[in-house]
């Protein structure tokens, strides 16, 4: 398996894994693949890597932008997503083990939005204080790249849907 930049070509691959990737869990929109997009035409990805086994995209992970209070050049990821029929193989710890590794040379820290017991193994964890309106505070994670400690609102980009401006 490689994991490594997006190219054009991989365009729909990607919209198709994640479509099918968040179709599986329960806080789906099903706008997850459009999202992408969007960063994308915006020139927002800071990272857009793929999981590719032979000549088959099966695992994408974007990663972008994001302020967190005054604190300016965190990395947000998400979406993480791999085919279902691919679960439980390591890709998306490939894919996560890569995005730190390349974040952690430009950002002050990463943070995301998903199940502790799973985003808790690389490191995140919800700190107090840290926040995105109208998701529970313990699915609101970072993993600071030094001692800092990051506190208030995760300020994204508009193509996550929210009334922020990022």
């Amino acid at each position: 398996m490689l994991i490594r930049n997006e190219i054009a070509s991989d365009t729909p691959a990607i919209r198709a894994v994640v479509t099918e990737a968040m179709r599986m869990l329960p806080q789906s929109t099903g706008t997850e693949a459009a999202i992408v997009d969007r960063l994308r035409a915006e020139d927002a990805l800071t990272l857009s890597l793929v999981a590719e086994d032979g000549s088959e995209v099966v695992g994408y992970l974007a990663a972008s932008k994001a302020r967190i209070g005054s604190q300016d050049g965190w990395g947000l990821i998400g979406p993480l997503a791999v085919l279902p029929s691919r679960h439980r193989q390591g890709i998306g710890s490939a894919l996560m083990a890569e995005a730190i590794l390349r974040l952690r040379a430009t950002c002050p820290g990463a943070t995301l939005v998903g199940d502790p017991g799973y985003y808790g193994r690389f490191g995140f964890r919800a700190f107090p204080g840290l926040r995105i309106d109208g998701c529970p505070s313990e699915v609101v994670q970072a993993l600071p790249f030094d001692a800092t400690e990051p506190s208030g609102e995760v300020i994204h980009h508009a193509a996550f849907g929210l009334d922020q401006q990022g």
